[in-house]
């Protein structure tokens, strides 16, 4: 796994600029069109950090793999035929809320908080967002691994179910508390920003409706089998 990081990381340095290229695309159609740098270091080690950002992307199914082979030999048949469908998902569900944040999230989100540019009113003063490289790649990175995570909720709370861990009772009643803590997960891994927390609560509740839908389907099978002589 570090060998296969390390040759990615190598590869993505290289390539560095076309990729914070990319990252930077939401920025320039909300009307941005320049980043600055404050402190002599700070582009090199953005650099760096993009490298590392797409080491990461680009690993991932060599390093999940591996964990898998790791952890495989001390599961039962049954159980891995349980938990193989949806791990395979993990990936498809973290680039679909990736995708989400990148598409739909990160420009509605800069489009609001640009939008404070300006005057102050009939002060005669006028204000302009200049965000340097380093704050926007870690505003970029930062929704990019919240709603990635974000879109896994099913997968975990299937796997909770499945393990025993939870039923689709306790769920169903633990629904009107998950509102509130989706809301404190967006308030901590967005913006200080109504829009921005909006915008990663709102999938939250939906995957979690989605999740209990998903459980009801799992769960007919096991009760079925229960119910033979």
């Amino acid at each position: 796994s570090v060998a296969a990081i390390l040759a990615a990381f190598f590869l993505c340095f290289a390539f560095a600029e076309q990729i914070f290229a990319l990252l930077a695309r939401p920025l320039a159609a909300a009307g941005q069109d320049r980043v600055i740098f404050t402190q002599v270091f700070e582009a090199f080690f953005v650099k760096v950090r993009v490298a590392f950002f797409g080491a990461l992307m680009l690993s991932f199914p060599v390093v999940a793999t591996q964990m898998w082979r790791f952890v495989a030999p001390g599961l039962y048949r049954k159980e891995k035929a349980a938990l193989l469908p949806f791990l395979g998902a993990t990936p498809f569900l973290f680039v679909a809320g990736a995708c989400f944040a990148y598409f739909l999230a990160i420009p509605t989100a800069l489009k609001f908080l640009l939008g404070f540019q300006g005057d102050l009113g009939n002060s005669g003063v006028s204000q302009e967002a200049l965000p340097s490289v380093g704050q926007y790649l870690s505003f970029i990175m930062q929704f990019l691994f919240a709603f990635g995570v974000a879109f896994l909720l099913p997968v975990l709370l299937v796997l909770l179910n499945r393990a025993g861990i939870v039923t689709r009772e306790q769920l169903v009643g633990f629904r009107r508390y998950f509102i509130v803590v989706a809301f404190v997960i967006a308030a901590i891994f967005t913006p200080p920003d109504v829009v921005s927390q909006l915008l990663l609560a709102v999938p939250l509740v939906i995957l979690y409706e989605l999740s209990l839908i998903a459980i009801r389907f799992t769960d007919r099978p096991k009760d079925s089998a229960e119910t033979l002589p």
